[in-house]
């Protein structure tokens, strides 16, 4: 009358050899209540015996557990599961993923875990709320399930990022991953379509990284780094895309670990070193000179800006480093103040905008001012587009504190980023520069022909100076005269170098 249904016959035959031999039994069993429930009980049976031994009944001692195992489980959901999304969490993957690593092994077939993280997330959460970052992330978690096959494992991975682990591809590698790159653009698409379904001007996608691993002697932490590698890689290239995990790309974190390291050491080393570029005017006279940022490493030689300024921006040390830039160039500024062909000149000073948002900026200028005594007329700092992006405001009020000062500002690559006309009325500069990328071409493509004399048209318009970078030839030079230019910078005139080399001044250098 009170089974439960659960339990076969063999249960119950066991259960009773146990009295029968013992004169007790116990365990959690499944039984029937007077509504039909089934719920859980801890059962005890205890046989009476008369004083020949014969059995005269039993005893029965009930517990009901529903209590207990519906704690359990919500043990069980806050461990393993992420109460967001009701998805596993990083521990349940975790555990999954060593599971499936020994399943490859066993089997032959390829697997792959699959780390999604949405780009500009922290921007969208900025902007819209916590609540509909939220609700985002519910609705990405069913939209993702709904692509993935049965065995296959979504988990929130935690923040802004899921993960996806997937088994059972074949045992060729070529066919695994085709099929796990399939899977990766569902997923971007759907990433597209959900977030789009927000509706909200606010783009969002996301970039995923791929770990493929067959009988590799690889743990769990390692295909986790793996994936987390090429993934950032996908972020690092502009987001929207997926990567597969190399061997060369764990080659290039290394190296770009050690680089970093190094680069720490390299203000107080003494191994930083500032070049000089000649800008000239119409009629060849050096007016101004740009500083360029170098970095002389004792093993590895010269190395590129390109490769350790973006590692300084990233660890934040382009702050002490642009502070000493513009310290060196003030210096040299108050140094020539006294030399009559040289007091006039300018020194343009690239300035990232990691340093320029600093909240002592301002003052860290003003103090280098006054203590170096350069004369901030001369002064020009170099800003490119990307500054306006995240707080356009702020910018501009930085930028007003320091043209009170006297500084000038030359706004960098002009035309190559998110260019807005908005911003040139509402900033106060005083030049524009011609990236060198269209000036290189402006004699064989009349496109870059066209954007080179529509910006020279606008900086006169707005009577800003206009200064073209990367000119090479006599030719371009001539163009951009004919067409109005003014200002000059490029290997036709000079290369960048130290101010003095040996006994030699910098080419062009007034003296």
């Amino acid at each position: 009358m009170w089974a439960s249904g659960r339990h076969d016959s063999t249960f119950y035959t066991e259960m009773w050899q146990t009295i029968a031999a013992d004169g007790s039994w116990q365990g959690e069993v499944w039984n029937r209540r007077k509504s039909g429930e089934v719920y859980p009980q801890w059962l005890t049976i205890s046989a009476i015996h008369d004083d020949h031994g014969g059995v005269l009944h039993y005893v029965a001692t009930l517990t009901d557990l529903s209590a207990t195992k519906a704690a359990e489980s919500t043990i069980q959901r806050l461990a393993f599961y992420d109460p967001l999304t009701g998805l596993p969490n990083r521990r349940l993957l975790i555990d999954r993923l060593g599971e499936v690593i020994k399943h490859t092994r066993r089997r032959g077939h390829y697997a792959a875990l699959l780390l999604v993280g949405l780009d500009n997330f922290k921007a969208y959460n900025s902007t819209l709320g916590h609540a509909r970052g939220d609700t985002l992330l519910r609705h990405l978690a069913e939209g993702l399930r709904g692509r993935l096959r049965e065995s296959d494992t979504l988990a929130r991975w935690g923040g802004d990022q899921f993960a996806l682990l997937v088994q059972d591809l074949g045992e060729r590698s070529a066919h695994a991953a085709r099929g796990v790159e399939r899977l990766a653009d569902k997923l971007l698409h759907e990433v597209a379509r959900l977030a789009g379904g927000e509706d909200v001007t606010l783009p969002l996608s996301a970039s995923i990284g791929i770990a493929l691993f067959h009988d590799d002697e690889l743990d769990a932490a390692e295909a986790i780094q793996q994936a987390e590698l090429a993934m950032y890689e996908a972020k690092r290239e502009g987001g929207a895309a997926l990567r597969f995990f190399d061997r060369a790309m764990q080659t290039q974190v290394i190296e770009r670990a050690h680089l970093e390291a190094d680069l720490e050491r390299a203000l107080d080393a003494d191994q930083l070193r500032l070049f000089y570029q000649p800008q000239v005017d119409a009629a060849g006279v050096t007016v101004g000179l740009e500083a360029l940022l170098r970095w002389e490493h004792p093993v590895r030689g010269m190395v590129s800006p390109g490769v350790f300024i973006p590692l300084a921006e990233e660890g934040g040390r382009i702050v002490a480093i642009g502070n000493w830039v513009l310290e060196q160039a003030c210096h040299q500024l108050a140094h020539w103040a006294d030399q009559p062909a040289r007091c006039e000149l300018t020194i343009s000073v690239n300035v990232s905008p990691v340093q320029f948002r600093e909240a002592g900026f301002v003052d860290g200028v003003r103090e280098i001012r006054a203590a170096t005594g350069a004369d901030p007329r001369r002064l020009v700092l170099e800003v490119t587009e990307s500054l306006f992006l995240q707080d356009p405001k702020l910018a501009r009020e930085t930028m007003l504190a320091l043209s009170a000062l006297g500084v000038r500002f030359a706004l960098d690559d002009f035309g190559t980023g998110y260019s807005s006309l908005s911003y040139l009325k509402r900033l106060p500069l005083d030049e524009l520069k011609i990236d060198q990328s269209f000036v290189r071409d402006l004699l064989a493509s009349p496109a870059d022909a066209a954007i080179v004399e529509t910006i020279i048209a606008l900086a006169d318009r707005l009577s800003l100076s206009v200064t073209a970078e990367g000119v090479e030839t006599e030719a371009q030079a001539a163009w951009l005269r004919d067409h109005g230019c003014r200002h000059f910078q490029g290997y036709l005139f000079a290369r960048p170098a130290p101010l003095v080399s040996g006994k030699e001044p910098l080419p062009g250098l007034p003296s």
